[in-house]
């Protein structure tokens, strides 16, 4: 559905750690440097970056939004969270389990990012 996401963060390289940690446990390359300075994690099925605002102002997280990663395991979506924290992130939410949904069983792992912002790992449980 999404060609990709773009998040604003006030600290390239502090977050590119942060980012390159996290989304590494999922299987991701770690993320590349455009000529621009904005940090880019490629997938066959999207792209997720990382920028400075180009408008010059501070980053800020969006109250309500939050961006999730498929993991295709509980396991994974616990290294995913144990990986922020170790690398600048913040716990939020509940801690990494079980969450019933109108779409069945999620197995969630909320974090802050350095920046503030709101992410997550999902992995759908399967009856």
């Amino acid at each position: 559905m999404f060609s990709h996401v773009m998040l604003g963060v006030e600290d390239m390289e502090k977050s590119k750690v942060f980012y390159d940690a996290i989304l590494g446990t999922l299987g991701y390359k770690e993320g590349v440097f455009d000529p621009k300075g904005r940090c880019f994690y490629l997938s066959p099925h999207g792209v997720f970056g990382i920028t400075i605002p180009i408008n010059g102002e501070p980053a800020s997280h969006g109250n309500g939004s939050t961006v999730g990663f498929a993991a295709d395991s509980p396991e994974l979506v616990d290294a995913f969270h144990e990986a922020g924290l170790q690398n600048g992130g913040t716990t939020c939410e509940e801690p990494p389990g079980i969450r019933e949904s109108s779409n069945g069983k999620l197995y969630l792992g909320y974090l802050r990012d350095p920046s503030g912002n709101k992410i997550c790992a999902t992995h759908r449980v399967r009856n």
